[in-house]
């Protein structure tokens, strides 16, 4: 961990559970800013699955299917 890390932290400690949060979903949302070529793959990925979908080249999988799957292994 950094000096400013060890710093941030301890001070962090000195805040209300409440502010603890906010400090905490700040710095997650900072981690998680969107990308818009990801977003343009995922767009063209779920474009391409539906296309296939409609072409019957691959087909749905219930929920129960999916859950079964996994109990069971």
């Amino acid at each position: 961990m950094t000096e400013a890390a060890a710093k941030l932290s301890a001070a962090a400690k000195d805040l209300s559970p409440a502010g603890r949060l906010a400090v905490v979903d700040a710095i997650l949302s900072s981690l998680d800013a969107p990308d818009p070529k990801i977003d343009a793959l995922w767009a063209a990925e779920a474009e391409d699955r539906l296309a296939a979908y409609r072409r019957g080249e691959i087909r749905s999988v219930t929920l129960a299917e999916i859950l079964s799957k996994y109990r069971n292994a």
